[in-house]
């Protein structure tokens, strides 16, 4: 017998309010399988177990807020994985089942908590990380020339976009320079053998959240969009997985469809590092004695200067641009 834990929720986020259970007394339960619904300060998050066995309890009434690390469920393991019989005993009346636990949240009190929680976060990003800045710009003639080519055999709605091209540029860099890619904790760096790319994602109500791409520099371009676009939808609509919210390595900016020309953003910790991006614009480059246009955006890079420096920062942002002038490649 052992009991479910409520996770780590994110950075930050020491607390989680019970929306909705997934599971009921009697379910079989397997690693990976979401068995909650948890509202946190940011978002709404689908919470999964790692553990093997048959659901015997439900140890919190919906509508409970309780800190990361409380007992949720208890859970019979059992040696061949199988199901057993169900409990007897009916689930506890107060525990309402999954209709009567769709309780509506109110717009989204919810923007203020949410802004309360972001700016608690930055204050303290601000406060002990010790930031510094880069910038560069990114040529982007030869990505956009051979995108072109490549949607021109395809149909509409599978064709690419150039938020994809810079995506997989930036999460390819960031394996090549670990420093910018990892966890800061316990005044220990920690790179990370693997790039989850947090995508910040601006809410309708307003606010932001940043969940992760995983192993964004392993994806195939079609299948990094196809991720991107579902976890944007997820994450306006208030149901991504914990471990999207728990576990960027990494995380992007792009304000460039706000029309914003550069940005330099604040790390989430315990990352240490944020790329930031802005609107694509035509601009004067000379070349080899001739003057010409090309389309660039600007890229900026906020880091840890207890774990990088503008050298190792400069390599980063210049192998982005390295890798988008071969985008056959990516």
């Amino acid at each position: 017998m052992g009991d479910f834990r409520l996770p780590s929720l994110g950075a930050d986020l020491e607390h989680g309010k019970l929306v909705e259970w997934l599971i009921g007394p009697g379910d079989h339960v397997s690693p990976g399988d979401s068995v909650a619904v948890v509202e946190t300060a940011m978002t709404t998050l689908d919470v999964e177990t790692q553990q093997e066995g048959q659901v015997t309890e439900l140890l919190v009434d919906i509508g409970t807020t309780v800190p990361v690390g409380t007992p949720m469920v208890r859970i019979m393991e059992t040696e061949d994985g199988a199901a057993q019989p169900a409990p007897v005993s009916d689930p506890p009346s107060d525990l309402p089942s999954k209709a009567q636990s769709e309780v509506p949240s109110e717009a989204q009190d919810r923007v203020s908590t949410l802004r309360r929680a972001i700016g608690s976060l930055m204050s303290r990003s601000k406060k002990s990380i010790p930031h510094y800045y880069l910038s560069t710009t990114l040529d982007l003639r030869a990505a956009l020339e051979w995108m072109q080519q490549v949607n021109q055999q395809r149909p509409v709605a599978s064709r690419l976009v150039p938020s994809a091209l810079l995506l997989k540029a930036t999460a390819l860099a960031a394996r090549e320079v670990p420093e910018v890619n990892g966890f800061f904790t316990d005044g220990i760096f920690r790179p990370s053998s693997s790039v989850h790319l947090g995508v910040a994602v601006a809410l309708r109500h307003g606010g932001q959240v940043a969940p992760a791409i995983h192993d964004a520099d392993t994806l195939p371009l079609d299948v990094l969009m196809q991720r991107l676009r579902d976890l944007v939808g997820r994450a306006r609509a208030g149901r991504l997985q914990r471990a999207e919210m728990a576990d960027p390595t990494i995380t992007v900016m792009n304000l460039g469809d706000l029309g914003v020309e550069a940005v330099f953003g604040v790390i989430y910790p315990p990352q240490v590092a944020m790329v930031g991006l802005g609107r694509m614009v035509e601009q004067p480059w000379a070349h080899d004695g001739l003057l010409g246009v090309r389309p660039a955006v600007a890229a900026t890079l906020s880091a840890d200067h207890r774990v990088s420096d503008g050298l190792r920062g400069g390599r980063f942002l210049g192998r982005i641009d390295e890798l988008l002038q071969k985008p056959e490649e990516l």
